[in-house]
């Protein structure tokens, strides 16, 4: 095959795998697997300082309900984006007496991180089940995509600082939960690199949050 033949081949590649990463629903990224009240429950979560704790997850919400980042790394400056996004529903929250909380699958930059989240507490989830049940890993195809760009122009516009110190690539989410057996009110998964859940819904979602007691078993 000649070289201008070849070139033409890969050109028509390269195109299709464009065309491909830029479709409403990324087919290199698999679709998420729900989470149910008992898998986060189980989960094992620990403090992140000189003496850590492990504990169950479910300690999170057990009473008042809780709002959880799942920090897809916490250099990222689209990920501190987002967490400045969520940190200006504390009025809401406090009302409510509902914690906002971070989990994170790597300790690296969760101090630089805290300040934009302004939350009750980030904790490690080393298992990733907070990622599960199946876990999403974005990787060249983040890049291809129209959608990604327009994030990182958005960020940058915002002027929130980030580097690229982490492991990036695997995606996060937000969950609203409720107290007790009340269950998961909200479940995002990002889609891409810089997606962001909608606050409205989350806010909806925490508008449902009922007291404990009527959730007890």
């Amino acid at each position: 095959m000649g070289g201008p033949t070849l070139l033409k081949v890969l050109g028509g590649v390269a195109v299709g795998v464009a065309v491909l990463c830029n479709l409403p629903s990324n087919p290199f990224i698999p679709r998420p697997k729900p989470a149910t009240l008992s898998y986060l429950a189980e989960t094992e979560l620990q403090t992140i300082g000189s003496t850590p704790r492990k504990f169950k997850a479910s300690e999170l919400w057990e009473n008042t309900g809780a709002v959880i980042m799942v920090v897809r790394r916490p250099g990222c400056a689209l990920c501190r984006e987002e967490a400045v996004e969520l940190a200006r529903l504390r009025p809401e929250l406090q009302l409510r007496n509902i914690p906002l909380y971070g989990v994170v699958h790597e300790t690296l930059g969760v101090p630089e991180f805290a300040p934009y989240l302004k939350g009750d507490g980030i904790f490690l989830d080393s298992e990733r089940r907070f990622y599960g049940p199946q876990e999403r890993w974005m990787f060249i195809s983040g890049f291809l995509r129209a959608s990604v760009w327009s994030n990182i122009v958005r960020n940058w516009k915002k002027e929130i600082d980030g580097n690229l110190d982490g492991e990036g690539r695997l995606l996060g989410g937000v969950f609203v939960m409720g107290p007790g057996k009340q269950g998961i009110l909200y479940e995002y998964r990002e889609k891409e690199f810089g997606d962001q859940a909608n606050i409205t819904d989350i806010v909806n979602a925490i508008r449902k949050i009922a007291p404990a007691a009527s959730n007890k078993s």
